[in-house]
């Protein structure tokens, strides 16, 4: 027979691992029982009908009529037109606080050593990485920046470099 103490403890346990139980199974991400919000003024005798989707099946003998792919016209806005200096102006913005010393291992501002492995994998990826973010460069293109300004910039300090 077990004392009060020993009763107490088993049930403080019980509620300690029931509470365990429960976070662990809240935080599980299974969403499988989710409760729906109770109807407000339904008739209890109400019937929902469900249609069936129909399913359409190939036609073994119908023939096949193949369209020769053309290419694709992409609507585009009209490029945008940047002042000669645009680059030199981001850069002096907002790469040179990064690129001038070197901070995050960002390759230094005309140190060609620093570069050359960049500019192996070529302009456009440099572009890329600059505008969409790489490694440890966040996106440089913005809601106040374009992408036409950013690749202005990474061809300023390509420049420096070439």
């Amino acid at each position: 027979m077990m004392n009060k103490r020993q009763r107490m403890n088993k049930l403080a346990l019980s509620t300690i691992s029931l509470s365990v139980l429960l976070s662990i199974t809240a935080c599980s991400g299974d969403n499988a029982a989710v409760e729906e919000p109770a109807a407000v003024n339904k008739p209890a005798d109400t019937t929902v009908v469900v249609e069936d989707t129909p399913i359409v099946e190939p036609v073994a003998d119908a023939e096949t009529t193949v369209i020769e792919d053309e290419p694709v016209q992409e609507l585009s806005a009209e490029p945008e037109v940047l002042a000669a200096d645009a680059g030199a102006k981001l850069y002096e913005t907002n790469c040179k606080v990064c690129h001038e010393g070197g901070l995050l291992n960002a390759p230094k501002y005309g140190d060609k050593a620093a570069w050359e492995p960049r500019l192996a994998k070529g302009t456009d990826t440099l572009h890329m990485h600059s505008a969409k973010g790489f490694n440890k460069m966040p996106a440089q293109a913005t809601d106040k920046v374009s992408e036409a300004q950013v690749y202005a910039a990474v061809d300023y300090m390509i420049e420096a470099v070439s």
